[in-house]
């Protein structure tokens, strides 16, 4: 269940009430007239099974509530009330499968902005990677992929080419971009230093590595990969199962091709450095395209079943 604060205009709080009345899958509500201050009007609370949660928001913005007042949704972790459960059992669908599509754009909004912090994750992690291709050891590799935060431009990109949000595309592409030419460039000057204290060395580099020789050398796995965790990535997104994300980070080869990318570039090994960089967007090419094919496929599957449930009579 979610629940729903709502501070609305006086002349618009009787018009909300029969939109939340009326939304399958809604319980618990309560009005407090003239409670609200800034801005002014009534407070309107209730609660609603997820799967409902999406046409409810789409209501309340075709009532510009979002501009003349206020809305803010938030997880239930723990709800006893059998009119709860009765309005689980009323909504259509499964709440697992459910897109809340305002806050999914808001959470890859919030996750794709370019910030200090955003860039200093990558770039330790291409960092830690860097040491994990130098000393061809799998747990750094497997340590610098859960730190790096590329998943969340990636997700904002395929969200917003399924909504068609240009800016939003746009600010996830200039992190994505930016955040990966900083990682690099800062990650050749730390091999340079590396390499001056002679902790790098070339030698290593350039041996068999068996644990991490497939970071620069791409192949159609790297693909099936990069999609298989695209999908699982958006579905753990779509469906607040943040859990798996962690599973989706050390699956997919991005942080270290950029890392054997910057330093096969230092030592001037171009050919590796080339296909680290492959390797790079070969990853980037398939999780975008599982996702926003992803999204896509339960945006219409979701579609197809509110149709369904409004096409069902009502009870007589």
């Amino acid at each position: 269940m979610l629940h729903l604060r709502l501070i609305t205009p006086a002349d618009r709080t009787d018009a909300v009430v029969r939109l939340i009345e009326a939304t399958p899958g809604t319980a618990h509500l309560a009005v407090v007239p003239g409670a609200a201050r800034n801005p002014a009007g009534d407070i309107v609370l209730c609660d609603v099974a997820r799967e409902a949660g999406d046409e409810l928001l789409d209501g309340l913005r075709s009532l510009e509530i979002d501009r003349h007042g206020s809305i803010a949704l938030d997880s239930i972790d723990l709800s006893l009330s059998r009119r709860a459960d009765k309005a689980e059992d009323e909504a259509p669908g499964e709440g697992a499968d459910a897109v809340l599509w305002e806050q999914l754009t808001d959470a890859t909004h919030e996750e794709s902005t370019l910030s200090v912090t955003y860039v200093a994750f990558i770039t330790l992690a291409t960092m830690i990677a860097a040491c994990g291709v130098v000393l061809d050891n799998a747990i750094l590799i497997v340590g610098a992929m859960a730190v790096g935060p590329e998943f969340g431009p990636l997700a904002g990109f395929c969200t917003a080419l399924v909504r068609r949000a240009p800016r939003l595309a746009l600010r996830s592409l200039i992190a994505l971009v930016t955040g990966f030419a900083v990682a690099m460039a800062a990650t050749v000057a730390f091999s340079f230093f590396m390499d001056a204290v002679d902790l790098f060395h070339e030698s290593a580099l350039e041996a068999k590595r068996p644990n991490t020789n497939f970071i620069y050398r791409p192949d159609w796995f790297s693909f099936v990969v990069a999609v298989l965790a695209g999908v699982a990535g958006t579905l753990s997104l779509t469906s607040a199962k943040s859990g798996a994300l962690v599973g989706v980070a050390i699956s997919v080869t991005t942080v270290p091709a950029a890392a054997n990318a910057a330093v096969a570039f230092s030592y001037g090994a171009y050919r590796q450095a080339w296909g680290s960089t492959e390797q790079l967007l070969l990853n980037l090419l398939g999780i975008v395209l599982a996702g926003t094919l992803t999204l896509l496929v339960q945006k219409a599957l979701w579609a197809r079943q509110r149709e369904r449930t409004a096409r069902k009579p009502g009870p007589a």
